[in-house]
């Protein structure tokens, strides 16, 4: 069973609940994904919930960005799940870590890493999401 960790905006919960569905039904494994966390508590909360997040991008075959659609930017990406999907772009060119990095749609051209999620599509770095899998 192959395990997966969804990256995203943590204010997309309906959307978040969908892919665990989905990638749950195709069998695999998910090991994380965005959470909430008590603004009351946050300060407190997020370095653990956050260091737990990359240790199972770590420990995962797959990690999928669902950039949806927020804000009435097509493709969503925030800095969060940017620097996420960086990390696993670290493991895999630095550490060789055979990690398969999903990106749900194409960015629209005015979000922040556009050229770079382009360039990574072109270097084979980083792939679409294919739902007929």
């Amino acid at each position: 069973m192959k395990k997966i960790v969804i990256a995203g905006s943590t204010k997309l919960q309906r959307e978040i609940g969908h892919w665990i569905e989905y990638f749950r039904s195709k069998n695999y494994e998910v090991l994380d994904y965005p959470k909430l966390i008590d603004e009351s508590k946050f300060i407190d909360l997020y370095p653990k919930v956050h260091t737990e997040f990359l240790e199972n991008v770590i420990q995962s075959d797959i990690l999928f960005v669902m950039n949806e659609d927020k804000n009435g930017k097509a493709g969503y990406i925030g800095y969060e799940a940017y620097a996420e999907l960086l990390f696993g772009l670290s493991q895999k060119l630095v550490y060789h870590k055979d990690i398969e990095l999903v990106i749900l749609k194409m960015p629209s051209e005015d979000i922040g890493c556009y050229e770079e999620i382009s360039l990574w599509l072109k270097l084979g770095w980083i792939k679409l999401h294919n739902q007929n899998k």
